[in-house]
């Protein structure tokens, strides 16, 4: 039996969903391997990914953490630079 590797309309559906829905400080730390206090560090000094706050509720989309994480993706330590 050979897998179709084309998603279906709703399996696409479904990951956008996933993509496009709100988590929270945990999850996002945990999507990241980073720690809560780390992801809340980056938010006051603005280095970390776009965020949205309703109140004391602070949120992330996955999306967004994999367009921040991809901004900071490196082929080799002498291609990287700090500044």
């Amino acid at each position: 039996m050979m897998l179709n590797p084309e998603m279906t309309p709703d399996a696409n559906a479904a990951a956008q969903d996933y993509l496009n829905g709100f988590i929270d400080e945990k999850t996002t730390a945990d999507f990241l391997c980073q720690s809560v206090r780390t992801i809340q560090k980056w938010r006051v000094t603005g280095y970390g990914p776009k965020f949205y706050k309703s109140g004391r509720s602070v949120r992330y989309r996955r999306n967004d953490l994999l367009e921040w994480a991809n901004g900071r993706r490196h082929g080799s330590t002498s291609s990287y630079s700090a500044a």
